[in-house]
């Protein structure tokens, strides 16, 4: 008999100890420790959750721990990991009692970023990464804040801001960067500053926080270069770190923002016994080769997939069946009815990577022009001019724009070139779309760009 641990019961630790549970013989054990009380949760609908969209906490639970344990999964909820022993496979615990593995996962996830910036650890400054988080946020929000500042403008800091506008809250957005979601190109940040402002925000772009001021411990203001912006309660939307001082205490090996490293089948380098999925890796990213980390739901369940698989071949004596081939970057999100994705890389990626980028963009609509209700879209595309290699791909419009995204997402994966994708057998219907996809339209832009 083995003993299985999974450190972490969310997406990643769930995923793989419900994939062993149903893979191995009964005399195996699985045992998840989980240091809340909660498992299974959609960490990416907690802003709309707080927005009003989602009734309760409860809605974002996929499966609970009750649910779990019915399954035959050992899991422990309130147990804190305090060290890793690789080589005795053996960990600690808070209350100081030790627990053995022949086999580990590390699922600890990642937790929001918290610059040291003087005054940040001050009451009414919040992250949103658990749903003890978004329950702290709505709990301040019980406190009528006057004003509501988000700091950054990426994928949680957008949909904060909603959230915050939906709830009619008055909200100042302050963002480092020249326009707001900076992991797009400009002129299509433009779009989204615009549409920032139709709804009332007070955005503050090319604007540093230097700091946060505190009365009797409370956030009052905060603090940039020149001034101060008032701020009842402050949330953090500057993109989160891997969760992964436990690995790196142990002395496994670390990567970019702190992530773990893994290989393809998501087993820690250099360590036999132990795997890692979810938050807390690394991932290869399939155009560049380089590793980054990128905290995705989707990515989460699939790693949690194949550390499953790897250990239970492991177990059983046999091969593994799958593996995990990294990442093009791919993501979605919206600002009220603007919506926004993008994937692979953007030019100064590019550039940054030793390709020679090529940009063309386009303005189309979303469903056949002359049809009832047809509006904007504008996608962006990249390739390397030598290759004529699709690089990179972002999308700003209007509803059914951003989901588009996928055919880029899916070129990128196949290492198509823009040629090839002009030559996709895409679907067409006027009430879906133009009789060339948007994506090809934007193709067809950059093969033009390359041919002059």
């Amino acid at each position: 008999m083995s003993r299985v641990v999974v450190i972490g019961g969310d997406a990643a630790g769930a995923t793989a100890a419900s994939n062993l549970r149903r893979t191995l013989p009964e005399e195996h054990e699985v045992v998840v420790l989980e240091r809340t009380d909660r498992t299974s949760y959609s960490a990416c609908g907690i802003p709309y959750w707080i927005a009003g969209d989602v009734d309760s906490a409860d809605d974002l639970v996929a499966r609970t721990p009750e649910k779990h344990r019915e399954n035959g999964i050992d899991l422990r909820t309130g147990v804190e990991v305090t060290a890793i022993d690789p080589e005795a496979g053996r960990l600690t615990l808070a209350d100081g009692n030790p627990i053995d593995y022949d086999r580990l996962i590390i699922a600890t996830g990642a937790e929001p970023l918290r610059p040291p910036l003087p005054g940040i650890d001050g009451r009414g400054i919040l992250g949103v990464q658990s749903l003890a988080d978004g329950q702290a946020v709505l709990d301040a929000m019980d406190q009528q804040p006057r004003h509501i500042v988000v700091v950054g403008s990426g994928y949680i800091g957008l949909e904060m801001a909603e959230a915050c506008v939906a709830r009619g809250f008055d909200t100042t957005v302050v963002e480092m960067a020249d326009t707001p979601m900076p992991i797009v190109e400009p002129e299509l940040g433009e779009q989204i500053a615009d549409a920032m402002r139709a709804r009332g925000i007070h955005l503050q772009a090319s604007t540093p926080v230097t700091g946060f001021t505190l009365e009797d411990g409370q956030v009052t203001a905060v603090d940039i270069e020149g001034g101060s912006i008032p701020a009842d309660l402050v949330i953090l939307g500057l993109g989160v770190t891997a969760r992964s001082a436990l690995a790196a205490d142990a002395g496994l090996p670390i990567g970019p923002k702190g992530s773990i490293l893994v290989d393809q089948h998501q087993q820690v380098v250099g360590y036999d016994h132990i795997w890692a999925a979810g938050d807390c890796v690394a991932s290869t990213d399939r155009i560049t080769g380089d590793q980054v980390h990128l905290a995705l739901g989707t990515h989460a369940n699939k790693q949690g997939m194949v550390a499953a698989d790897a250990i239970a071949a492991d177990l059983l004596g046999v091969a593994p069946q799958v593996s995990f081939p990294g990442v093009v970057q791919t993501a979605i999100t919206k600002f009220c009815s603007l919506e926004i994705s993008r994937t692979g890389l953007g030019m100064q990626q590019a550039k940054d990577a030793g390709f020679d980028p090529v940009a063309a963009s386009i303005v189309t609509t979303n469903i056949a022009d002359y049809m009832p209700d047809a509006a904007e879209m504008t996608v962006l595309m990249i390739a390397d001019r030598g290759t004529r290699r699709l690089l990179g791909a972002q999308i700003v419009g209007a509803e059914d724009a951003a989901l588009r995204i996928d055919v880029a997402g899916t070129a990128l994966a196949a290492g198509l070139t823009v040629d090839d994708v002009v030559m996709l057998d895409l679907a067409y219907a006027p009430p879906f779309g133009s009789v060339w996809s948007p994506v090809q339209v934007a193709a067809r832009a950059v093969v033009k760009a390359l041919d002059t």
